[in-house]
């Protein structure tokens, strides 16, 4: 059985790839994203654009009186369920644009599955927070990151579009041949759709969670004692990163296999470095 291709940076030392990965090449970070939207929501909040209270009606044509606010969509505490319906099943999320996120948002009050404040993991979610965001800002959901956090992070090589030759995706199963990916560069972006390189997420972690460049962490970071971390899976790939209040940090990032085993591998590598 052929190894899957893995790429582990951390504080330890160089890069440690195998099977045919790359630290310099585009891969999917699936929900991972939703750190870099939590910290836009911080960013904008922090300039005055919007309020972390603010209601989704103030930005988004949803029924008044909800109760779900973008502080709540961030923290997975809308109440929204955890999928937009109706998805397809080799490329589910190929459909989902902003018009079909419109006629969501539209009946949002339907939606809701538990009262705001119950924690409910949502990509929904922040499908929805990401419109919101792009309609008190002006601008486009990249445009925006880019103007908040990648810049003053210093960080570029994070889009939703990666040069098609510097791409890298999952083998496939014919020797030769690679996996198409998810089609993510839709309403659900904000959610789950960016790529990057394994060196510019290391760079986000070191910047966002230990150095602290942009300010606090956003709360979309998730936490476990002194450990901050988010993890992301699409069709064929996953990642783990994070990093521990005395300086440790990890990224993890695997083509196939199962998104577990690559979380696993994050938290082995923090506790041989303790």
């Amino acid at each position: 059985m052929p190894r899957i291709p893995t790429c582990v940076l951390s504080d330890a030392g160089p890069p440690r790839v195998t099977g045919g990965h790359a630290v310099d090449r585009y891969v999917e970070i699936g929900s991972l994203t939703k750190a870099l939207t939590g910290t836009l929501l911080a960013r904008m909040a922090q300039a005055g654009v919007v309020g972390l209270d603010d209601p989704v009606e103030r930005w988004l044509p949803a029924p008044p009186g909800t109760g779900v606010t973008l502080l709540n969509l961030a923290r997975h505490t809308s109440g929204l369920p955890r999928l937009p319906p109706r998805l397809g099943r080799r490329d589910p999320y190929a459909a989902f644009g902003p018009d079909e996120l419109l006629v969501l948002v539209r009946g949002l009050d339907t939606l809701v599955v538990r009262p705001p404040g119950d924690e409910e993991y949502s990509n929904l979610g922040y499908a929805v927070l990401g419109a919101a965001l792009s309609a008190a800002g002006g601008a486009g959901y990249e445009e925006l990151l880019r103007t908040y956090v990648l810049r003053p992070a210093d960080v570029t090589e994070v889009t939703a579009h990666p040069p098609a030759g510097r791409r890298l995706t999952a083998p496939g199963r014919l020797p030769g041949t690679r996996r198409r990916p998810w089609t993510m560069d839709g309403a659900i972006l904000p959610a789950g759709g960016l790529w990057a390189t394994p060196c510019a997420v290391a760079d986000l972690v070191v910047r966002l969670l230990l150095e602290r460049r942009l300010g606090e962490p956003s709360v979309s970071w998730q936490s476990a004692g002194p450990l901050r971390w988010h993890n992301g899976a699409t069709g064929d790939a996953s990642v783990f990163a994070g990093a521990t209040a005395d300086g440790r940090w990890v990224v993890v990032h695997r083509l196939n296999g199962r998104p577990e085993q690559t979380d696993e591998a994050g938290i082995e590598v923090l506790k041989r470095e303790r």
